[in-house]
C-alpha cells in the first residue's frame, strides 16, 4: 500500500493523473478508527465485505470520521475531550490539515460535510459556559475556521445532515463535562437532552425533548433515513435497575417516539446504545451495545424488535445491502445475520465505536435557499454567519474576525418547522 501511495502521489504531483476518487483509495464503503496490535492508532477504510481498503496511522485514539462526498479525503476526530481533528488523503496517506479546537473548546468526536463538501461542521463543547457549539470550517481554504453557532443544547455529540442538505440534526446529549474533570459527568440530576433541528447557517428550526421522566436518557447518536426520519440511540444515566428503552424514531414533523421492548430485551442492552444505523432498503434500524454484547434490529414501519444478535464488545454498525455490518473491539467485521462459525479471521485491529458509511455524490446544483448568495461556496456561510444576528468574537481563541451567532440568534424562526425529505 505504501509503494502504491508513493507512486500515486508522484503522478498527482506531476499532473499526470486524473483527479483521484474513492476508487483510488481501494473503493471503501466505510470508515472506522481502531487500535492495531502494535499499539498504534489507525483510521481504516473497509469495503462491503469487511476487507481493509486502506490504513493510515493516527497520533492518538480516534472516535468517528467524516468522509468527503466527492474526494477521497476523510477527517478523523479525537475522542472526547480531544482537541484535534486530522484531515487525511486516503489515497496517499498524507495529512492535509490539522484542526485545533479554539481555546476553551474541545471536540465531541463527530463531524459532517455540507452536501457540496465545501464546509465541514464539528460538534464542540464551550466548557466554561457548558454550552454546545457547532464549528464551521472552510474546506477550499485549507479548513480555515470561519464561524460557529450554538448547537441548541448541552453536550452535542453526533449530528447529521438532512437529505436536502439544508438542515443539521443535532443530538445534544444534555451532559455537562469539563476537561479539568476528565470524562466525569457533572450535571446528571439536572441534565436535559434534546434534538435540535438547525439551518446550516445556524438558526434554530425546532427543538425536541423527551418526557420529563426520561430526562436522564442521553441522546447520543443518530442515523438518517432517506425520507428524513431520524433514528436516535440513547444512553441511560439514571438508576441502573431502571434501564428504559434506548431507541427512538423522530419523523421530520414529529416528536421522538421510544421503541418499546420487553424487560429482558432492555436488560440485554444494559441501558446503553453505542451506535446506530438505519437501512432504507430493508426498512430496519439497528442499535448496538458493547456492554451487553448485543445488536438489536427493529422494523421502522411496525416499530417492533425483529431479532437480536450476540457479539462480544460489538459497537460499530452500518447499513449494508438489505442488512447491517457489525464491528467489535476484537477485530471482527461481520454481517449482522452471519453464522459465527462462518466468519473470517478477525483483523489485527481493535475497532473503535463507529463504522461510518461513505456517502459519495457528484457536484449537486446550488441549494435553492442559497440563490441570493455568492457563488463562492464559503461566501454563502460567511454571509449567513455575519448577518443581523451576529457578533464578532474577540480573545476567545477563534480566528481573527471569526463570526459567531449570538444566543439571541438561536430562536426558532417563523418558517415552518419541517425540512424536505
Amino acid at each position: 500500500m505504501a509503494d502504491r501511495r508513493t507512486f500515486l502521489a508522484g503522478m498527482l504531483a506531476a499532473g499526470l493523473w486524473p483527479k483521484p476518487t474513492w476508487a483510488d483509495a481501494g473503493n471503501p464503503a466505510f470508515l472506522s478508527a481502531g487500535l492495531r496490535q502494535d499499539g498504534k492508532y489507525v483510521l481504516c477504510g473497509l469495503d462491503t465485505q469487511g476487507r481493509i481498503s486502506f490504513q493510515i496511522d493516527l497520533p492518538e485514539r480516534g472516535h468517528a470520521a467524516a468522509g468527503h462526498p466527492t474526494k477521497p479525503v476523510a477527517v478523523t476526530f479525537a475522542r472526547r475531550p480531544g482537541t484535534f481533528a486530522i484531515v487525511v488523503d486516503c489515497v496517499t496517506g498524507d495529512k492535509l490539515a490539522e484542526l485545533d479546537a479554539p481555546q476553551g473548546r474541545h471536540f465531541y468526536g463527530h463531524g459532517v460535510f455540507s452536501r457540496e463538501g465545501d464546509i465541514l461542521f464539528t460538534t464542540e463543547n464551550d466548557f466554561e459556559t457548558a454550552r454546545g457549539m457547532i464549528g464551521v470550517w472552510d474546506v477550499p481554504s485549507g479548513y480555515q475556521r470561519i464561524g460557529e453557532f450554538p448547537s441548541g443544547g448541552t453536550g452535542p455529540h453526533d449530528f447529521k445532515l438532512t437529505p436536502d442538505g439544508q438542515r443539521l440534526i443535532v443530538a445534544n446529549g444534555g451532559i455537562e463535562t469539563h476537561p479539568d474533570s476528565g470524562r466525569t459527568k457533572l450535571n446528571i440530576p439536572t441534565m436535559r437532552p434534546n434534538i435540535s433541528v438547525l439551518r446550516i447557517e445556524g438558526s434554530l428550526v425546532r427543538s425536541v425533548t423527551l418526557t420529563p421522566e426520561l430526562h436522564k436518557n442521553s441522546l447520543r447518536h443518530l442515523a438518517m433515513a432517506a425520507d428524513g426520519t431520524v433514528a436516535v440511540a440513547m444512553q441511560w444515566q439514571g438508576d441502573i435497575t431502571e434501564r428504559p428503552a434506548v431507541l427512538g424514531l423522530m419523523p421530520p414533523k414529529g416528536e421522538i417516539e421510544i421503541l418499546q421492548t420487553s424487560a429482558a430485551e432492555r436488560q440485554a442492552m444494559h441501558g446503553y446504545a453505542g451506535s446506530i444505523a438505519i437501512s432504507d432498503v430493508g426498512g430496519e434500524v439497528a442499535i448496538t451495545s458493547p456492554q451487553g454484547g448485543a445488536c438489536q434490529v427493529f422494523s421502522v414501519a411496525t416499530k417492533r424488535m425483529l431479532r437480536q444478535r450476540q457479539m462480544p464488545d460489538v459497537c460499530g454498525v452500518a447499513a449494508s445491502g438489505t442488512g447491517f455490518l457489525l464491528t467489535n473491539g476484537m477485530g471482527t467485521v461481520a454481517p449482522e445475520g452471519a453464522d459465527p462459525a462462518s466468519l473470517a479471521t478477525p483483523h489485527p485491529v481493535r475497532w473503535d465505536n463507529h463504522l461510518v458509511p461513505l456517502t459519495r455524490r457528484g457536484c449537486p446544483p446550488p441549494l435553492p435557499s442559497f440563490a441570493a448568495f455568492s457563488h463562492d461556496p464559503a461566501a454563502k456561510h460567511r454571509q449567513a454567519l455575519t448577518g443581523r444576528h451576529t457578533r464578532e468574537t474577540k480573545g476567545d481563541g477563534n480566528s481573527a474576525g471569526s463570526p459567531m451567532l449570538s444566543g439571541d440568534a438561536l430562536q426558532a424562526s417563523p418558517d415552518p418547522p419541517v425540512y424536505s425529505p
